[in-house]
């Protein structure tokens, strides 16, 4: 198995990076965990490590999703990339601009005099909570973003080529532009901040994020499974339609609480019920897609797309819907059971699909066509229980956080120590195990198709 275009490998250049921060954005969450059982824990207070769990989650699937559409870009438009030049220098400016940010949290976290305002713009960390890229570090994320979407539509124009998943995709890259503005937008009025606030941290990730991801779903269930193309395209627009219509107005279960009008708990509580349809529909797809019998030539790509699907509607669906109807959310806003939902929503709705088009992917970027899956299988097992075991760990965390401190009226600091240390301490665990996972995950990710010998053979599925 090789590629069938030569300027497809750039995407091994993305995917490499993306590992490398999946195992530093691992590593910082196992010091967050412990942080919440030792406060002192490391040189670095829990809001800086917090800062840097999150952010290099955010940059590593974003370049993992960036690697990934410049395969199938290129797959689709049966031509080659319209400039390498070009995505080269965007995969540096990326590298060099994420990096930076990074580096620059950490420099805060030591010494937070220095981010003290240069001419009224804070150099280092922005200060709102999931987007701190500060000013300069947010206009070169937006010139990648260009860079990108105009590199993958001059090389679907280029081609007399026209695919509905070409089209799911720039759609998908137009949206993601378009969505990380409002992010620079800054108003002194908290409402208002909050208001554009929310259109990035929720339209990002489950809009344009979205959109991208049911194109390389159905990608990838034509290359693992052999699906028709124009039965899985069906379902795509199906799919990315009902996202786009519930996950908009959906973004109103956000509004709740900080002072925008009461329509928004009418809004947002009917669109947020209506959120997990599409997840549900993209299962039913895709366990119908893979249930029949075929010759499956990547069975640990078929385990991570099919735990990516039914995972993403357990994480993001279910489990968003048991807390975002406004009767159950004023008393669970804020809660450890909003960490579990998205710990679990974002493991199953993007970490196994970026893993799962790494594993469809990289073998044929690699041109191998035999590879022992073993790690692959590891890996699996070892995150999904423990995610799994996690999210139960905070759930339980966030049952006894909401009863204790909105019914009983007992102190946050009480609850903690007294209630919930084991939850923690069980977390941390956990935590642990998945961890374990990663590092075999990054192992097979630079050893695989590089060993002597191949022993992955064709499995009737």
């Amino acid at each position: 198995m090789n590629i069938k275009h030569e300027s497809q490998r750039i995407a091994h250049s993305f995917y490499t990076f993306a590992v490398l921060l999946f195992l530093v954005q691992v590593v910082v969450g196992i010091i967050a965990a412990l942080q919440f059982i030792w406060p002192e824990f490391f040189i670095l207070n829990f809001n800086t490590i917090r800062t840097i769990h999150i952010n290099t989650l955010i940059v590593w699937l974003l370049v993992g999703l960036m690697g990934a559409t410049y395969y199938v870009i290129h797959e689709e438009s049966e031509t080659e990339l319209w400039s390498l030049p070009l995505a080269k220098f965007q995969f540096w400016l990326t590298v060099v601009t994420s990096i930076t940010m990074v580096l620059g949290y950490i420099y805060m976290g030591i010494n937070p005099q220095a981010n003290s305002p240069i001419f009224g713009i804070n150099p280092l960390n922005e200060g709102r909570e999931y987007i701190e890229a500060p000013r300069w570090a947010d206009f070169l994320i937006v010139v990648s973003l260009l860079l990108f979407l105009f590199n993958c539509f001059m090389t679907v124009r280029k081609t007399k080529r026209w695919t509905g998943i070409q089209g799911t995709l720039l759609v998908g890259i137009t949206f993601l532009v378009i969505m990380y503005l409002p992010g620079m937008i800054y108003t002194k009025n908290l409402i208002r901040d909050q208001f554009w606030w929310w259109w990035v941290i929720h339209l990002w990730v489950e809009g344009a994020w979205e959109i991208i991801a049911g194109a390389l779903l159905a990608f990838m269930l034509m290359k693992v499974v052999n699906a028709e193309r124009g039965v899985v395209e069906k379902w795509m627009f199906v799919e990315v339609g009902l996202v786009l219509f519930t996950g908009i107005l959906g973004t109103g279960h956000h509004y709740y609480w900080i002072g925008t009008p009461e329509y928004w708990l009418l809004i947002g509580g009917i669109f947020s019920s209506l959120e997990p349809v599409p997840l549900l529909l993209m299962v039913w797809n895709a366990l119908k897609t893979t249930g029949k019998p075929r010759n499956v030539t990547n069975k640990p790509g078929l385990y991570y797309i099919v735990a990516n699907t039914v995972l993403s509607f357990v994480g993001a669906g279910l489990s968003g819907l048991i807390h975002t109807l406004p009767q159950i959310n004023k008393w669970t806003h804020g809660t450890q059971i909003t960490t579990a939902h998205s710990h679990l929503a974002f493991f199953g709705a993007y970490i196994l699909l970026v893993i799962s088009m790494i594993y469809v992917t990289l073998p044929a970027i690699r041109g191998v066509k035999d590879y022992n899956p073993s790690r692959a299988y590891q890996s699996f097992w070892w995150m999904t229980i423990s995610m799994i075991l996690i999210y139960l760990t905070t759930t339980g965390a966030g049952m006894a956080q909401t009863y204790m401190e909105r019914l009983m009226g007992l102190d946050y600091v009480a609850v903690k120590i007294t209630y919930n240390m084991w939850f923690w301490v069980f977390r941390a665990v956990f935590g642990v195990g998945f961890l374990i996972g990663v590092v075999i995950f990054v192992m097979d990710f630079f050893r695989l198709g590089r060993e002597s010998s191949p022993v992955m053979t064709t499995v009737a599925e």
